[in-house]
């Protein structure tokens, strides 16, 4: 048999799509699973993008389109940067992708050799550490523990950086705690950035608008506009306007970088759906009264989750400013026996003895880089968060002390 990339030995399937499969699969089953495993809105697509994505079909926009964009939609996302981050990119500074995590894939392929480090504060997407790795990068990880509230200190970046430093990657809000960095914070992670000229910055802004603090959409790129031509932005309409499956994500950012992204994307993917550019356009360009009703159900349904959570016996929670996402802590559940009899030396021992007890999927912290956690995605209906709080209580509560 002919051999496979010797690459694809540093990949693995994210932790995520193994638990949403399997939730599926017990669903297939006929079992009653409810599923908190992923992070995808519950919400329809808006009304207005589909009615735009309807329209360019008729008007035969179905050709190939730019390798970067079509006009109309670098045009909607200059505007859109413009609007909620004070930014100011020239079209040729824009690129779309299908979707954010293109993005991340395209970056790196452009900049890193074999070995080249890229700084990854923990918790962390799991994507981000295994596309680097596909392509031949390394990841460092920096630990942003909950009493920190996991953001990432000056500090600890500080002492990760080296001459080998390719990237430093900073999600806000965080995927999948939450955290959210003030500007004091982004400004102070600044100052240790302009002392390293050789390092870029991949701003994932992707859950910019969930914000629950009081703080609006904070880049920084807008903090420090000096680091402008080593900073990458990055964000799309899959979050905030529940258009997961339109695969449309976006990046603004230094004209060398952005063109060669492009070139990686014209052999990769070439352009993306034209009349998913056309619906993005739209609701980037329409008032955005959705995403404020969309924020207000998001802020009710976290702290339904979190109080809920904090009255469960060895789990803590803080409240995060952001995303659709909590990352509590069970270190209060490890060592002990499920009612089912099985031993939860882990959090991924939690996670699958809650799934297949309670019937509850959840994603084990681990593979985010962070034990013992749990990832719990609240971008579901209040009915069903509620009784899924329910029997996660009833697991934790039966939890009996190991013999």
């Amino acid at each position: 048999m002919a051999a496979l990339a010797s690459r694809l030995g540093r990949a693995e399937t994210a932790a995520v799509v193994q638990m949403s499969a399997r939730a599926r699969a017990m669903r297939a089953e006929g079992l009653d699973v409810i599923s908190l495993a992923i992070g995808e809105p519950d919400f329809p697509t808006p009304p207005v993008a589909i009615e735009a994505a309807h329209r360019a079909a008729l008007d035969g926009q179905t050709k190939y389109p730019p390798v970067d964009g079509l006009p109309v939609l670098k045009q909607a996302v200059r505007r859109k940067f413009q609007r909620d981050q004070m930014l100011d990119f020239p079209i040729e500074q824009i690129l779309v992708s299908n979707g954010a995590k293109q993005v991340i894939f395209n970056a790196f392929a452009a900049t890193l050799d074999e070995g080249d480090e890229v700084i990854i504060p923990t918790p962390y997407w799991s994507s981000y550490a295994l596309t680097a790795e596909l392509l031949g990068g390394r990841p460092v990880f920096v630990s942003c523990p909950q009493n920190n509230r996991f953001r990432l200190r000056a500090e600890d970046l500080e002492a990760a950086i080296t001459p080998r430093t390719k990237w430093l990657l900073l999600n806000t809000p965080n995927n999948p705690t939450g955290a959210a960095y003030a500007p004091e914070d982004l400004a102070a992670l600044a100052k240790v950035l302009e002392r390293h000229p050789h390092v870029w910055i991949f701003a994932d802004e992707i859950y910019e608008h969930l914000r629950y603090d009081g703080e609006g959409s904070v880049s920084i790129a807008a903090i420090a506009p000096q680091l402008a031509d080593r900073t990458l932005v990055v964000s799309g309409v899959s979050k905030t306007y529940a258009m997961t499956g339109w695969r449309i994500g976006f990046a603004g950012g230094p004209l060398p970088l952005i063109r060669a992204m492009a070139l990686v994307q014209s052999h990769a993917t070439s352009g993306i759906s034209t009349v998913g550019q056309a619906a993005a356009a739209a609701v980037l360009d329409a008032p955005q009264d959705m995403v404020a009703e969309m924020v207000a159900a998001y802020r009710r349904r976290r702290d339904l989750v979190v109080e809920a959570l904090n009255w469960m016996p060895g789990v803590t929670c803080v409240a995060p400013e952001g995303a659709f996402y909590v990352f509590p802590s069970i270190a209060g559940c490890i060592g002990r026996r499920s009612s089912g009899g099985r031993l939860l030396d882990t959090d991924q021992d939690f996670a699958t003895a809650l799934l297949e007890e309670a019937h509850v999927a959840v994603v084990h912290g681990g593979a985010f880089g962070m034990s013992p956690h749990i990832r719990i995605s609240y971008a579901t209906d209040d009915l069903t968060l509620t009784e899924a709080c329910r029997r996660m209580a009833a697991f934790c509560g039966a939890l009996g002390y190991r013999p």
